[in-house]
């Protein structure tokens, strides 16, 4: 198995002496178990729990006592002779478990200097509505999401394309060769198995069983996620009709041709962002900090992961046939990958994408995509073309009160001065669709080169 960039996340979450219990959220099948069995390489004991494989162990939690004797039941529980040093508890599925959950404040307030308490559950995030008691300011959050551009580079063995990457210095020759891996990336997604797959057999048809097994698994999942028969009914409907929908802005009410009400729609898809799935990323008037959602207005729906969005609504072959992919499926699948490496800048579990509407009633502008830097709102468009034809950039770029602009395209990097109808110079950064995941760094180097 290739490594991960959050495994840097999890050694700096291991060096503070203040830890809390850390608990990884992140959809089914994005790799939260793999990457703990390979963080757990640095410790000198292992327990690993789970509890929808063996049941039998939430009874060690059921009963009242103190950590150290509960942390021996564990050992005895594994089967593990206790070695000295560091020990890595992983409770996986730990929404199995209520007591569990609540009682993961006492680990941090034991404060047992050599123990490490990581928990994880696939269906974790939908009980956060539900009556558990889960210990506020006790423990801490990090989001597992799928790969990204620079993990691929490295699960195929691209070492030093990623280290070139990564520095921000890919050669103007290594250009289309990185453009072609991209959009490769692009087509079979980051989905960890995926990935290891492709990078094994370099076989796109031989990929087709393992989405067909990870859609399978969100379907299975469908009644443990609903409350309610109607919920059931509408879940099913949007991961069966709601995938072709990927980078589109679109409406609650009769979804997906359905007949369904707006109120039953929203309960459907709001209790699958839960679950990492999807995300309905709503739009923003805001060009100033901080941004926040328009709520009132449609929102654009982005999936988990381009590769499922591929297979699922059928665009494969128009994906892998396209010389561009921004000419792919109506550049939807352009905005959705962009989508995932902007998503993944961040770590955080309240890290969301949000894009830009005009303010002014009856106006059609719209910006792709808004990223926070430092004190600026910077517009994103996903787009080829001629600068003049980023009608709605320019419009943003004339109220905003810097001048800085994000241009994702499949040509080389560069960067230019762009002046707008009322004269107003701005920087655009013409960005390679694979240096979107370095989008910080390269924002703040033309910041000081520039200004």
């Amino acid at each position: 198995m290739f490594e991960r960039n959050i495994e840097k996340e999890l050694e700096r979450w291991s060096l503070n002496p203040n830890r809390k219990p850390l608990i990884l959220r992140g959809s089914r099948q994005v790799g939260k178990t793999t990457l703990v069995e390979n963080f757990a390489m640095n410790f000198e004991n292992f327990l690993y729990l789970n509890f929808e494989k063996n049941p039998t162990a939430l009874a060690m939690f059921e009963k009242e006592q103190e950590v150290v004797d509960l942390l021996a039941d564990i050992f005895l529980f594994c089967n593990k002779e206790k070695k000295s040093g560091k020990t890595l508890l992983f409770i996986d599925e730990i929404q199995n478990c209520k007591k569990a959950i609540t009682r993961l404040r006492y680990f941090y307030e034991a404060k047992i200097t050599d123990l490490y308490v990581i928990a994880a559950g696939s269906l974790l995030e939908s009980m956060l509505s539900k009556y558990v008691s889960f210990p506020v300011g006790r423990v801490e959050y990090l989001a597992v999401r799928p790969c990204v551009f620079n993990e691929f580079l490295r699960a195929i063995n691209e070492k030093q394309l990623e280290k070139a990457l990564i520095a921000c210095k890919i050669p103007e020759a290594l250009h289309i060769k990185t453009m072609n891996l991209f959009n490769t990336f692009t087509l079979i997604g980051g989905m960890p198995e995926i990935v290891s797959d492709y990078a094994a057999n370099k076989n796109y048809i031989g990929l087709n069983r393992i989405y067909e097994s990870l859609l399978t698994s969100y379907r299975d999942d469908v009644e443990k996620y609903a409350r309610n028969e109607t919920m059931r009914q509408t879940i099913r409907y949007i991961l069966q009709s709601g995938w072709k929908y990927a980078g589109e802005r679109i409406t609650l009410g009769g979804f997906a041709g359905s007949s369904y009400k707006a109120r039953e729609m929203g309960e459907g898809f709001h209790t699958l962002e839960k679950t990492f799935l999807l995300e309905l990323c709503y739009p923003t008037t805001d060009l100033l900090v901080p941004i926040s959602k328009d709520l009132k207005r449609s929102p654009k729906l982005l999936w988990l992961d381009s590769g499922i969005v591929n297979y699922a609504a059928n665009v494969q072959k128009e994906v892998f046939g396209a010389k561009d992919i921004l000419d792919a499926w109506r550049g939807k699948i352009a905005e959705q990958i962009v989508a995932q490496e902007l998503l993944a800048i961040d770590s955080r579990v309240s890290n969301h994408r949000n894009f830009w509407v005009r303010k002014k009633i009856d106006s059609d502008a719209e910006v792709d995509f808004v990223l926070q830097f430092d004190n600026k709102v910077i517009p994103i468009e996903v787009k080829s073309g001629h600068n003049a034809k980023l009608k709605s950039l320019h419009i943003f770029m004339e109220e905003a009160p810097h001048n800085i602009a994000v241009r994702v395209w499949s040509q080389p990097f560069s960067v230019d001065d762009i002046s707008t109808k009322s004269g107003k110079i701005f920087k655009l950064v013409n960005l390679p669709f694979y240096y979107v995941g370095c989008l910080e760094k390269i924002l703040q180097e033309t910041l000081d080169k520039c200004f």
